[in-house]
């Protein structure tokens, strides 16, 4: 993947000068309902071109190759080309579906990531990682591709209820864990913060450093991993329920549980397990999850298909202590099941 410059906060006089150097023969913007409402006037007000709009359902059911079809059939309407522009104005579902849209429409056009939530500023929106749900599989579908650039505007978090603040700051934690021990000092030592900029320039600096290290995930990249085996098995079972997990609760539950695995083979010590635990269960008290044991099975199967496996092997990035993470360590459905239970996270209901 090429570099490309992420901006936090700058003057828009900034990203009209990015586009104006791009010379796109459209420039189009894609937004949800909730984006064109909050966020979409701030945009149109501070740039120099006019800008069409395309519009598609919020939430994470609709990340699927049906919807990228509404955006590439928006994109024939609106007679765009590859030296079109595509700035993508939302979440991670708006990023990820807009980049692969994009990436794919004419063999590629140009694409801003604009993200507007906590969780896609400190995560979705760096890593050039693009693509669609499939099959009730998180991202089955997908390619590496840069943006053109990544506009951050920390203003937009004002506009988001404390739930999604809260679902992004799941990210922030896992950042802390896996690469920074003094952030995860400073993070847990208090109730969850108010003023972002800073912390959000310091994660991106986090997760853009592993990226530039290993692009295309073949090896330390997978650290970035560390609470989503789980977490994204838990948020695709519960997206069939009708009570769906915000993407950061369930990796917010994949990290307690996998905190608990990583105990219970020795690589992470008892203190630091019940001390990373306690804090993640302080702000995510969701917990336990009333499941039967054909839904825990179903869970961990689900595993199995993680897209980091190999070899039929279920391939886990587990804490080794506070700002230490390995990956690859292969574990098996026993141990997992024993791990969500011992770890409070579920209850068995049959």
């Amino acid at each position: 993947m090429k570099e490309y410059p992420i901006h936090i906060d700058k003057s828009y006089s900034k990203l009209n000068k990015v586009i104006s150097n791009l010379k796109p023969d459209r420039v189009a913007v894609l937004v949800d309902k909730n984006t064109k409402k909050h966020c979409l006037p701030r945009l149109k007000k501070q740039l120099k071109y006019n800008v069409d709009v395309i519009i598609i359902s919020p939430g994470e059911n609709y990340k699927t190759i049906e919807t990228v079809e509404l955006i590439w059939k928006s994109m024939l309407k609106l007679n765009m080309t590859r030296k079109s522009l595509l700035i993508n104005l939302g979440g991670g579902v708006i990023g990820d579906m807009g980049g692969f849209a994009a990436s794919t429409f004419m063999r590629g056009m140009a694409f801003i990531q604009a993200p507007t939530t906590l969780l896609s500023m400190v995560d979705a929106s760096v890593g050039g990682k693009l693509g669609v749900d499939f099959e009730e599989l998180k991202n089955l579908v997908g390619l590496f591709n840069s943006p053109h650039c990544v506009w951050v505007d920390t203003k937009y978090l004002k506009t988001l209820p404390r739930q999604e603040i809260k679902s992004g700051y799941a990210e922030v934690l896992k950042h802390s864990l896996i690469a920074d021990k003094a952030m995860w000092s400073e993070l847990s030592s208090d109730e969850m913060p108010s003023k972002w900029s800073r912390i959000v320039e310091a994660n991106i600096g986090i997760k853009a450093a592993v990226v530039e290290a290993d692009p295309y995930e073949g090896g330390m990249r997978k650290i970035l991993n560390y609470g989503h085996t789980v977490g994204h098995a838990m948020e695709s079972h519960f997206l069939l329920t009708d009570t769906p997990l915000l993407h950061g609760y369930a990796v917010a539950i994949g990290m307690m549980v996998e905190n608990e695995l990583s105990a219970n083979l020795g690589l992470l010590s008892l203190i630091e397990k019940e001390e990373i635990n306690t804090y993640l269960e302080s702000i995510y008290p969701c917990t336990p999850l009333h499941l039967t044991k054909s839904e825990v099975s179903s869970i961990v199967n689900r595993m199995t298909k993680d897209k980091k496996n190999a070899n039929q092997n279920i391939l886990m990035s587990l804490l080794q202590a506070v700002g230490t993470c390995g990956y690859d360590t292969k574990v098996s459905k026993k141990q997992i099941k024993s791990a969500l239970k011992s770890s409070g996270v579920v209850a068995i209901i049959d």
